[in-house]
């Protein structure tokens, strides 16, 4: 009978231990999935924000095109203007000549 006491008290030990680790493996769980639940937020977060700077590119990259496209012109223009002067010097110039 000693030994089955001593049996069913060993028993009841190991119970007791297996409910500690079981209950210490219950809050590392919980503590993980807090972790796990902030990483995923912080993720998504993430996520909102690189879509926001991507348009935000994609926008400056628009402007960008269409100031160059604006800048072009005005080069254009100006290049114009310049041969149509050069062309009126040149008209002047032969006037000049034939009428001499």
């Amino acid at each position: 009978m000693a030994n089955n006491e001593h049996l069913l008290l060993d028993f009841q030990a190991r119970i007791r231990q297996l409910l500690l680790r079981f209950q210490e493996m219950k809050k590392e769980n919980d503590e993980l999935y807090a972790i796990l639940d902030k990483n995923e937020r912080q993720i998504n977060e993430l996520k909102e924000r690189l879509e926001h700077k991507s348009q935000q590119y994609d926008s400056l990259k628009i402007a960008r095109m269409v100031a160059v496209a604006d800048e072009d012109i005005d080069m254009s223009k100006k290049r114009l203007s310049k041969l149509i002067r050069d062309v009126n010097k040149c008209i002047a110039v032969l006037t000049e000549q034939k009428t001499e």
